[in-house]
């Protein structure tokens, strides 16, 4: 009887070993058929986790349940890489693509910089007119492969980036939701008049490094506008009329030799002018082109001046370097010098010019109380 039992023990412990080592064999059965209907998580991604994704695109909502499955691979095309954590992202950059591959429908921001691509082709955004964010800079784009209407049906896109490329016109028709546009390092000659129209929600406009001679009336319907950036162009002439919320106006490297008088106080926000490097001269300039209440600082190197123009007692950093100023006048930082009147100037540059120190007069020290560099 007691070798009965240790016979009968002996049975079951064959017959659960058995069983357990069934039940392995079916788990990694189930796990094998999991790698090959899912993306491998442990590929090596062109990003390092910890290094922040380009231009900011932020990490989706979270989710109740953990993280979202990753999207199947017919989701993202071959060329590109769609991370699991950024569902709505698709990086396509840096991969001498030579064309647009297809964009999936759930995408919001598409990363095609530093590509060869030189055609945006009509259509190729219909798919995801959901989209956001487009970055096609660094490229070999022109103006005569972009297509018409390739843009129009974005009505959510916020930034568009076309700079360095080989742009030759202004792109358009653009959607409405428009808030910063990036043009900058093309060969643009022109901005026409309707080139801009419709775009009242548009922020900042980079125009620089361009062949720009002339804007005309183009920017006044930008209602919204806070930064311009027209530097490194060919234009003779400021622009007609600047946007009342206009807050920065970059205009350096240009031709510019004339500025109207009052020009800038259609823009009561302007805090920031540059106009440095351009041919102005004290007879292009009205008494109170400059006179300005909001402006905090005004570049006016590296041009023809003979004297300080006259300015208004807010400014704060004032840069006259590189000119032909031949004097020092105290009423071109305050009307009136007394106690209670004075400038709020904390940086002057005069260095580079026809001027010494001692032509400094006696009451510059109580004009100019607050100035921390005074540079001759």
């Amino acid at each position: 009887m007691h070798w009965a039992s240790l016979l009968l023990l002996a049975g079951l412990c064959s017959l659960s070993q058995a069983q357990y080592d069934e039940d392995s064999h079916w788990w990694i059965q189930y796990l094998r058929s999991q790698q090959s209907t899912y993306y491998d998580h442990y590929d090596p991604y062109p990003y390092e986790p910890s290094e922040t994704y380009p231009y900011g695109v932020e990490e989706g909502p979270a989710y109740a349940y953990g993280a979202p499955p990753p999207p199947e691979p017919r989701d993202c095309p071959q060329e590109c890489d769609c991370p699991p954590n950024f569902p709505t992202a698709m990086y396509c950059d840096n991969r001498n693509l030579k064309y647009l591959p297809f964009v999936p429908s759930r995408m919001k921001y598409v990363y095609f910089q530093n590509n060869q691509i030189s055609a945006i082709q009509e259509g190729v955004f219909d798919n995801a007119t959901g989209l956001l964010w487009i970055a096609l800079h660094g490229n070999q784009i022109t103006s005569d492969k972009v297509g018409r209407k390739v843009f129009s049906k974005l009505r959510h896109l916020e930034r568009l980036y076309l700079d360095h490329n080989n742009l030759t016109r202004m792109p358009g028709p653009l959607p409405r939701s428009l808030r910063e546009l990036h043009l900058d390092h093309n060969q643009i000659s022109r901005v026409p008049s309707n080139a801009l129209e419709g775009l009242e929600n548009l922020t900042a406009l980079y125009l620089q490094h361009n062949e720009i001679q002339e804007v005309g009336s183009s920017m006044r319907g930008l209602r919204s506008l806070i930064l311009l950036d027209l530097s490194y162009n060919h234009l003779r002439r400021v622009p007609d009329g600047l946007p009342s919320a206009l807050e920065q106006l970059y205009l350096e490297h240009n031709n510019v030799y004339t500025v109207p008088d009052s020009y800038f106080r259609g823009s009561p926000k302007l805090l920031y002018v540059r106009l440095s490097h351009n041919s102005l001269t004290n007879n292009g300039l009205a008494t109170n082109t400059f006179n300005s209440s909001s402006l905090l600082e005004l570049d006016l190197s590296y041009n023809q001046l003979q004297k300080i123009p006259p300015v208004n007692t807010n400014l704060e950093n004032l840069y006259l370097q590189g000119n032909r100023i031949n004097e020092f006048s105290i009423s071109s930082f305050c009307t009136v010098v007394d106690v209670m009147n004075f400038s709020k100037l904390q940086v002057l540059r005069l260095d580079g010019n026809e001027i010494q120190r001692s032509a400094m007069p006696v009451d510059a020290p109580l004009c100019l109380r607050l100035a921390s560099l005074i540079e001759i």
